[in-house]
Order: C-alpha cells, then structure tokens, then sequence
C-alpha cells in the first residue's frame, strides 16, 4: 500500500459533458492541455512534458462520464481520475480531480491540478 494521501478537487467547467470528455480521454485532446505530446498504443497512454515520458495505463473509463489511469512506474494502488458531474437541477458542469501525493505535496499537487485546469478552460472557451 501507498504512504501518498488521496485528495479531491473540483473545478466548475462550463461545457458539454461530451466535449469535455474528448478533451480527458484521447491523445489529442489531453495533449492540448495535460501534457505537450500524448501518444497511445491501446490502453497505454505516454504523456510527453519536456522530452521527458511517463507511461500511464488506462484503467477504467465510461464516455461522457469520468477516465482512471495509473502511472507505470507506481506499484501502488494510486491513481488519477477526472470525473464529470453534471447537477441535475442546474445542469452545472464540474470536473472531479481524484489524485494522490505526498503529504507534504499535496498542496503543489493541487496547484499543479489548477495549472492544468486553467489551460483547460481556455481551450474550452470557459470561464
């Protein structure tokens, strides 16, 4: 078992669910703000930042709805999740981020998380 801590953020994304997804779940769209090149072969995704590349296994997705992937070189049972929620009454769109760091690191885990959001956003057109 991981000595890293789970934690939660979640960001109000205004868009379709289904655009949204395109953006979480394809090489193209997550190299647009997650990483500067992802490429995929089957459930391997390889995220690309300065040269540098970390593999990443998706675990689990469903369309409209959320993607789970674990980084290759965890032998722990971490992993990150973006999940959309939408509210039914308001049909608000929010982005869940489950993720897990270090205790001491999760505060730059998060701002890193807000970081990618943002860029995320604007691609987006949304506030």
């Amino acid at each position: 078992m991981s000595d890293k801590t789970k934690f939660e953020i979640e960001f109000v994304i205004q868009s379709s669910p289904q655009l949204l997804y395109t953006y979480l779940s394809t090489p193209s769209g997550l190299s647009e703000w997650f990483a500067d090149n992802v490429n995929s072969r089957g459930e391997l995704f390889i995220f690309i930042w300065d040269g540098a590349e970390e593999v990443a296994k998706l675990l689990k997705r469903k369309s409209d709805e959320f993607v789970k992937f674990a980084w290759e070189e965890n032998d722990d049972d971490t992993y990150f999740e973006m999940k959309i929620i939408v509210d039914e009454i308001t049909k608000d769109v929010s982005l869940f981020i489950t993720d897990f760091a270090e205790e001491d690191e999760i505060d730059e885990a998060k701002m890193l998380w807000e970081n990618q959001i943002s860029s995320l956003k604007q691609i987006l057109g949304s506030k």
